[in-house]
């Protein structure tokens, strides 16, 4: 696996913020039961390719990933991790789906700290994070907080509004149901491959 090393830079952003430990979801935020049917969504990838869950169940389960940007240092670790252990999820025909709020110059950005081979999709006006319940805004004093990193999400985003996605993972059968999710609003905490595959 590769061993991946956060930027003393983007260390800071995983420090606590004063009188704002985390973000707090709104009321909106929470997870799609299991057994649901998983919303349809459509969205282009980083090479312009048009991914859309109702084609992509044909072949086999769906692995959902939100996250929040290239400027998240748990984002990048997380996705790093996928693609080392990508073939735990592919060998049991799942294909993974990654979807953000972020640019597609930023996606760009992600890939190459990533590697990632797997479809980043552009959540464009939050449509697919609404869909699944991971959408939130974040509050003003945490918007201005990460801009003293250097973060301005609503230029990352292109978007008038601070709003980010829990980093949440659904697993969707090809039944198109949810069959198994991770969702945890403390962004810190992720999923593991592992554990996913065992979901399948």
């Amino acid at each position: 696996m590769t061993n991946f090393h956060l930027p003393a830079s983007l260390l800071l952003l995983a420090l606590p913020l004063a009188g704002h430990a985390q973000t707090t979801p709104a009321r909106t935020a929470a997870p799609l039961a299991v057994g649901t049917v998983a919303p349809a969504f459509k969205g282009k990838d980083a090479a312009g390719k048009t991914i859309e869950l109702k084609q992509l169940l044909k072949k086999g389960p769906v692995v959902l990933y939100f996250y929040r940007g290239q400027w998240c240092p748990y984002c990048s670790k997380q996705l790093s991790q996928l693609q080392d252990s990508l073939q735990l999820l592919t060998a049991k025909g799942a294909q993974i789906v990654v979807v953000t709020p972020e640019t597609q110059e930023n996606i760009g950005k992600t890939v190459d700290k990533t590697k990632a081979t797997f479809p980043i999709v552009q959540d464009q006006g939050f449509v697919i994070m609404k869909a699944y319940n991971t959408a939130f805004t974040v509050d003003p004093a945490t918007a201005l907080k990460y801009k003293g990193f250097g973060v301005d999400l609503r230029k990352a985003n292109a978007s008038s509004d601070d709003v980010l996605p829990v980093p949440a993972t659904y697993v969707i059968g090809r039944d198109g149901r949810i069959k198994f999710t991770y969702f945890n609003p403390d962004y810190k905490q992720r999923v593991s491959v592992r554990r996913i595959a065992a979901a399948l």
